[in-house]
């Protein structure tokens, strides 16, 4: 018996930026041979309240039910020859997308729901599960140059217990699909006391030989991709964000630790979910 493809599933809320993450969606889909599976959690009303734009407010089911349906109708449109299912789930959101997580590729959500204002920060169901998922996570946000894959680049941020080989490895998958570089990054930091005009040279030659024994393998398995590796001073956080503006997909790991519950993200995996300019994956470990 042949090993069975999970589907890329993707969130679908009737939310104009839902339906930009699902358009986002089908194109990744496409690129990895993946079968798309639109998943509504039936009991989204309950956190963001406001019924999709052009929908009457009928019961929840049927609600529903024409959220999945017009989400099938476009994504068939963007791409004829998609496979596609649907599915309404009896869950919250973040339950619904969590469950369906645990047999995907990957899960894709939008950068806010319905009921959000305009410019607010990451919503609540994208955060919890990007911060709790078993699969890798892909929160569709940016400007329009990052959402159209214009830049040709994938950014890693290559950190430290965080970043997986499986992240790794991710970044360097989606950058042979779309034939474009691979940007990896790294950044160091003098020791607390070191003077700002004393020698560097020592702690950015660690940093690169932290990069090279990350990337090797992949390198090898990926000998098609153009990888760049940078090392760069300065905070994770504000290096990984500014080069975001380069790049149409971030790529960063999540350390995901078996005694612990609830949320699980580090500081630089917030900011780039809140404040990238182009779509963010979060690729979880479990240690």
């Amino acid at each position: 018996m042949g090993t069975v493809e999970f589907p890329l599933v993707v969130g679908v809320d009737g939310s104009d930026v839902g339906y930009a993450a699902l358009d986002w969606a089908v194109d990744y889909a496409a690129r990895h041979g993946l079968r798309l599976r639109l998943v509504y959690g039936s009991l989204w009303e309950r956190y963001e309240g406001a019924v999709p734009s052009g929908l009457a407010r009928p019961s929840g089911q049927v609600m529903a039910e024409n959220v999945v349906a017009v989400a099938a109708e476009r994504a068939g449109r963007r791409n004829p020859e998609a496979s596609i299912t649907t599915e309404v789930v009896a869950e919250d959101p973040v339950q619904a997308l969590l469950e369906c997580g645990r047999e995907a590729a990957a899960v894709v959500t939008g950068s806010r729901g319905r009921g959000e204002i305009e410019g607010l920060l990451l919503g609540s169901v994208g955060l919890a599960v990007a911060a709790r998922a078993t699969c890798p996570v892909i929160v569709v946000r940016g400007d329009q140059a990052g959402l159209a894959g214009s830049h040709q680049r994938i950014l890693l941020g290559v950190g430290g217990t965080e970043t997986g080989d499986e992240a790794v490895r991710f970044a360097f998958r989606e950058a042979e699909a779309r034939g474009c570089a691979l940007d990896a990054v790294r950044t160091w930091c003098r020791p607390a006391g070191e003077r700002s005009d004393g020698p560097a040279a020592t702690n950015e030659e660690r940093a690169a030989a932290v990069l090279d024994g990350v990337l090797h393998e992949a390198e090898a398995a990926h000998a098609a991709v153009k990888v760049q590796h940078t090392t760069v001073e300065g905070p994770a956080r504000s290096v990984l964000l500014q080069r975001s503006a380069a790049a149409d997909l971030a790529v960063i790991g999540a350390r995901r630790r078996r005694e612990r519950f609830g949320l699980q993200l580090s500081r630089v995996a917030h900011t780039l979910l809140h404040h990238a300019d182009c779509p963010v994956a979060v690729v979880p470990h479990v240690t």
